[in-house]
């Protein structure tokens, strides 16, 4: 490669395998910053991109929006980060600032927004850049690899569990990256933990009740006792009336997730008697601010498997397959 040149995995068309190219390394224009990206975290949202069940990504696209390195160039107007700086670049990458959600604190639900990976070239790559008005800065404490799931399994985790209120017995549909990091924020707190895999996948089960000391079991068993909250973070349609029946008059059911198979059709009967489901869309920069200064607190661990840059299929074939245990990390190489 030559010094202006790049490694980088690229989506050319939905439903096909990411090509390992070379390509230009991108310049920061007014705003932004030229990242060296030194870990990227692979996200199910990033799943559903290349699969092509989010509708309409930048093509052709670099995946990647859990995203940690070190700002390399600074862009006009770009005041915020120095060279040098360690960052964390999200899925929220761009904002309008001026529509009634983000004047009123709600920028997750800007209907122009950009995001990560999707609309902007992301992290499976050398470099990137980003406005850097999205980014966190990132505080010793965590490995690049370690504080890579945190962008986004961290940060939509965090925001799922807040959506849940003051619930003390919290059930987690799907026990992932998300989970893994949100049930450590529940215990912490001093909630109950009762964590739901696919069925049969022990060693999900056994990981959870590790972690948690909580109960595990398959998707398929009731709880012991009724839930308070129930997040979803499998995306499975079929698992919102299970966890409707698992949650006890007025509980919550919470969506965490950006895509989810359709919902069938169910009694009100497990509806009824206050319960409720909502969703989770994005996150907000006080979401991240938040989030990250918690963290350390906890401490949070992450759990990761790293893969090279270049084997980022085989990266994806493993979350798709539910091979993993905590996250996927893929590290970029060379200078």
């Amino acid at each position: 490669m030559t010094a202006d040149i790049m490694h980088a995995m690229v989506l050319k068309q939905p439903g096909e395998a990411l090509q390992f190219v070379e390509m230009p390394i991108p310049e920061p224009g007014p705003g932004q910053l030229l990242v060296r990206v030194d870990a990227c975290a692979v996200c199910r949202t990033d799943l559903h991109v290349v699969d092509g069940e989010l509708a309409h990504p930048k093509l052709p696209l670099v995946p990647g929006h859990e995203i940690i390195g070190r700002v390399i160039e600074v862009g006009a107007q770009a005041s915020r980060f120095r060279s040098g700086d360690r960052v964390g670049i999200p899925w929220l990458g761009w904002t309008c600032g001026t529509c009634r959600y983000c004047q009123n604190g709600q920028e997750n639900l800007c209907s122009a927004a950009r995001f990560t990976g999707y609309q902007i070239d992301g992290g499976y790559a050398r470099y990137c850049v980003a406005d850097e008005r999205y980014c966190f800065a990132i505080e010793g404490g965590f490995s690049d690899a370690e504080a890579a799931p945190l962008m986004c399994a961290g940060l939509i985790g965090y925001r799922t569990l807040r959506m849940a209120g003051d619930a003390r017995r919290i059930g987690f549909y799907g026990f992932g990256a998300a989970a893994h990091i949100a049930a450590q924020i529940c215990r912490h707190e001093g909630r109950e933990v009762f964590s739901f895999t696919r069925p049969g996948d022990t060693a999900a089960q056994t990981f959870a009740r590790q972690l948690t000391g909580g109960w595990a079991g398959g998707s398929d068993e009731a709880p012991p006792e009724p839930l308070d909250a129930a997040l979803i973070f499998a995306p499975v349609g079929d698992l919102v009336p299970t966890a409707l029946r698992a949650t006890a008059p007025g509980g919550v059911v919470v969506c965490g997730g950006i895509h989810m198979s359709d919902i069938p059709a169910f009694p009100y009967s497990i509806l009824w008697m206050e319960r409720s489901i909502r969703s989770v869309a994005n996150l907000t920069r006080q979401d991240g601010e938040d989030f990250l200064a918690l963290a350390p607190r906890i401490p949070i661990v992450t759990h990761v498997t790293t893969f090279p840059l270049a084997q980022a299929n085989d990266a994806l074939a493993s979350l798709r397959q539910g091979q993993l245990t905590g996250a996927a990390v893929l590290l970029p190489e060379g200078p």
